[in-house]
């Protein structure tokens, strides 16, 4: 069983940039498909990032394109969220989730393993 651990949320001003982490042990992820998705305030959880473990290949969603970028670290077990140009309607719980590499990476039902959520809140 993997556990995620979300961290680097926080309140930012319009215009800055934040780093999120997703920490994961407990398991043989290295075949894993992690995502990130964000929930705000009334609306339905969507998808945001994602990114193969083994290959490194991303997927973004559209609307993230050009700003938010997806890393990780095999080193650190470690997955990254980099958001730049942040934007008060980016205001949401971001969540760390792993999948295995079938399915939808879009999809939240999809994905089996999640963490806790860090909430990041841009000002205007």
């Amino acid at each position: 069983q993997v556990l995620l651990v979300e961290s680097g949320g926080g309140l930012v001003q319009a215009g800055g940039s934040l780093r999120l982490s997703c920490a994961a042990s407990g398991s043989t992820f290295s075949r894993y498909i992690m995502g990130w998705f964000r929930q705000a305030p009334g609306k339905e959880r969507e998808f945001v990032a994602a990114i193969s473990w083994s290959s490194g290949s991303t997927y973004y969603a559209d609307s993230m394109k050009g700003r938010f970028t997806i890393s990780r670290d095999n080193d650190k077990n470690t997955v990254y969220l980099q958001m730049n140009s942040l934007k008060p309607e980016d205001t949401a719980v971001y969540y760390c989730a792993a999948k295995y590499p079938t399915g939808q990476v879009v999809r939240q039902n999809d994905y089996h393993a999640w963490g806790q959520g860090t909430q990041v809140t841009v000002s205007s």
